[in-house]
């Protein structure tokens, strides 16, 4: 019986690939399955047959020698069939299905060598016990014994170590970018059914199928002959099977909802992912995911692009992608428009929410308005709305990928690295086991690794230092803008000792992770949407009446302009300076954070050319008060030639002079 748990499971069959629901068949199994046989047979004849019962061989039984064999040559294929059974009891769990069989795949060959090799000892124990090693007086078993033992400890190992990078490998993706995978599948759902044909159609089309189908069966059922390519041609949709750029859209089981895919890179011989169901997608979260499955959702976003649906375009395979998929902002606003073409009612300058109900259920429809600036208060999405979105839906979906891809770059860096220390542990281990490392080797071993510790010690702790920096605090990602000692820079590039930051003017800067994490660092793409502020002065004569008629108009174009900012911003009186002038503040916010810089300012500008446009109306201007200036004596005058109505010799007049100068600023 399924549990409750279950049933809230939307990909409870597609929890791993189907390549891992099949056995292969390969030569080394048909090898092993015919060695089995073969010692089989012989381990039975030498136990049934007198002569072959009494024959030795090395002063053991040939039995004994036999069974060695069978386990060496096919312990593989016996521990195989226990990592099936373990498997097939996981399936059986839900929970175990969806938190622990993705690992035990992972790690399936470590754990079957671990098993063989843990048998190879076992019987290697029980056949050369100590009472053999006695009669042979042979050093050799004993050897043997501690090799097999140093071969198991290192296995054993190394799956520990395996298992150890999946999970918090997979754990890492899940808690930092599922969001954001899961919102940018919904955008690219969005763009591709936007520029489908709308559900109208759909349905109509989905009708005509089901009847054409039906009319088909019906004349096989009479015993007509249908000709196959007819057959096939009739029974297939155009509008589903039709991969488009980064995904599929597709019927589901109901025919209503659409399936999205990555159509991965074809030279890197990846597969074609058969796709997810919209319904599947809004069901997840990061507590029900499954590690395949987000595995999955990292494909499509890594090695896929945002696509559109263009119904027109015919041709060949190469034109068709090059059409449809978006590679560039360009692209992307050439997409929009198309876009805006194909939902917009004709002669239309904006979309309104009974348009986009026309491609999408309600629900889907109402959270898409929320998705575009100001839609959710106005009810409508204009082309200049539209075309932002879409561009950054590009840019948020270009960034992700890079994200993930150096994200990738850095996990296999450091499993490189994990893997050059455990091999280094296991072979301080094997050195104890096999007793090679005695005191002298200990000392001289300890007197290195003290001489390592000091030449590489400062390095050690800076590469550890990095990788909590990375892994842990995790303060940014690929295409963030932030904010380090007063320089804003946007992230380019991230490794595991350095990140590399592009500041405003295209300068690389590269900074050690190290030094990063003894910064203050603002993130601005992580922030919500920002607050800003303009200050402007007028002067302290300034009529009541035009300054409440000012503050009105401000906060009616504020309000007016409600993609861009929140209503009720504060106009306050900051301070009086030199009690002349006036100092008033805006303080308001944006509806959106300030990510964009160049966009923040456009819409800051824009609100301060309407302001200029409001105090040259209302004749608010800001003037000086009268500067006195007097001049009580002049310099002595070298010279004695004087002015014709001056009496007086130069040097003993003295000249007061006063006047008052009046400046008006503007």
């Amino acid at each position: 019986m399924r549990s409750e748990e279950e049933d809230d499971d939307p990909l409870l069959e597609e929890d791993f690939p189907d390549e891992y629901k099949t056995d292969k068949l390969s030569v080394l199994i048909l090898l092993e399955w015919l060695s089995l046989i073969l010692i089989i047979a012989a381990l039975v004849c030498s136990l049934a047959i007198p002569y072959l019962r009494k024959k030795r061989l090395c002063d053991l039984m040939l039995w004994k020698w036999e069974v060695l064999v069978l386990v060496l040559i096919c312990g593989r294929l016996v521990s195989g069939w226990i990592i099936r059974i373990i498997v097939f009891f996981i399936e059986r769990n839900f929970l175990l299905r969806k938190r622990v069989l993705y690992f035990v795949y992972g790690v399936r060959k470590a754990v079957q060598n671990c098993l063989w090799l843990g048998l190879v000892l076992t019987t290697w124990h029980y056949l050369f016990d100590k009472k053999v090693q006695r009669e042979t007086k042979s050093e050799v078993l004993r050897f043997v014994t501690k090799i097999m033992i140093c071969l198991v400890v290192g296995v054993m190992l190394w799956l520990v170590k395996t298992l150890l990078v999946k999970v918090l490998a997979s754990s890492f993706h899940v808690s930092t970018y599922f969001d954001r995978i899961q919102d940018l599948l919904f955008n690219q759902y969005l763009i591709e059914t936007l520029s489908g044909p709308p559900l109208v159609e759909v349905r109509k089309a989905e009708e005509e199928e089901e009847r054409i189908k039906n009319e088909v069966a019906n004349l096989q059922n009479a015993g007509a002959t249908i000709p196959p390519g007819l057959e096939t041609s009739t029974l297939s949709s155009p509008h589903y099977a039709r991969p488009i750029g980064s995904g599929l859209l597709q019927k589901s089981s109901r025919g209503k909802s659409h399936m999205i895919s990555g159509v991965l890179s074809a030279d890197k011989g990846e597969k074609d992912d058969k796709g997810l169901n919209i319904s599947q997608l809004h069901k997840l979260n990061p507590k029900n995911v499954s590690a395949w499955n987000m595995k999955r959702l990292m494909n499509i976003i890594r090695h896929g692009a945002l696509s559109t649906l263009d119904e027109k375009i015919q041709g060949s395979a190469q034109e068709y992608e090059s059409a449809t998929q978006i590679r560039s902002e360009y692209e992307a606003k050439v997409a929009a428009r198309k876009i805006f073409q194909n939902v917009a009612k004709p002669g239309s300058k904006f979309i309104f929410l009974e348009d986009i109900e026309q491609f999408l259920p309600e629900d889907e429809a109402l959270k898409t308005m929320s998705l575009f600036e100001g839609a959710s208060e106005s009810q409508r999405i204009s082309k200049k709305v539209l075309k932002n979105w879409v561009v950054g839906a590009f840019r948020e979906r270009r960034a992700l990928a890079l994200t993930l891809n150096d994200t990738k770059t850095a996990v296999n860096r450091l499993h490189r690295m994990v893997n050059v220390l455990v091999g280094i542990i296991i072979a301080v281990i094997w050195l104890l086991i096999l007793e090679i490392a005695s005191g002298k080797v200990l000392v001289f071993i300890t007197s290195q690794l003290l001489l390592v510790a000091f030449i590489f010690g400062n390095t050690c702790k800076t590469v550890f230092e990095a990788i909590i920096f990375l892994f842990v605090i995790h303060p940014f990602d690929v295409g963030d803008r932030c904010e380090i000692d007063g320089i804003q820079m946007i992230v380019e590039e991230m490794n595991i000792l350095t990140t590399v930051f592009l500041r405003y003017d295209n300068l690389k800067i590269i900074i050690p992770n190290i030094v990063l994490a003894t910064k203050a660092i603002h993130n601005y793409y992580r922030s919500p949407d920002m607050g800003d502020a303009v200050e402007f002065c007028i002067h302290v004569k300034t009529p009541a009446e035009k300054i409440g008629l000012m503050k009105k108009r401000i906060l009616s174009y504020i309000e007016h302009k409600s993609e861009h900012w929140y209503p009720d911003p504060m106009i306050v009186f900051r301070e009086l300076e030199e009690l002349n002038r006036v100092r008033i503040a805006i303080w308001l916010t944006h509806r959106m954070n300030h990510q964009d810089r160049g966009e923040r300012f456009v819409r800051r500008a824009l609100l301060v050319e309407e302001m200029v446009k409001i105090f040259n109306d209302l004749d608010i201007k800001y003037r000086l008060y009268p500067i006195h200036i007097n001049v009580c004596s002049m310099p002595p005058v070298a010279s004695d030639r004087l002015p014709p109505t001056w009496t007086g010799p130069a040097s003993r007049i003295n000249c007061q002079a006063s006047y008052n100068k009046n400046t008006t600023n503007f």
